[in-house]
C-alpha cells in the first residue's frame, strides 16, 4: 500500500469553491479548511474533493 499525501503546494492554487477564499491544510484530519465558509473539504487518496456537498461543516 502506498502512502498518498497531500502536496501542500496545491494550496497556492486552490480556493474555497463557495467563497473563493483561502484554505488551510489540516494534516491530522486530511482536510482543507475554509474558515470563512465554515467548511472542511476532505482529501481522499491525496486528492482534495472540492465539492460543497462533500464538505463537512465546522463546529462553532
Amino acid at each position: 500500500m502506498t502512502d498518498l499525501t497531500f502536496d501542500r503546494r496545491m494550496l497556492e492554487a486552490l480556493v474555497c469553491p463557495n467563497t473563493h477564499g483561502r484554505l488551510t491544510y489540516d494534516a491530522d484530519r486530511q482536510e482543507l479548511v475554509s474558515k470563512t465558509a465554515g467548511l472542511a473539504y476532505p482529501i481522499r487518496d491525496g486528492i482534495p474533493v472540492m465539492l460543497v456537498d462533500e464538505a463537512r461543516k465546522l463546529d462553532d
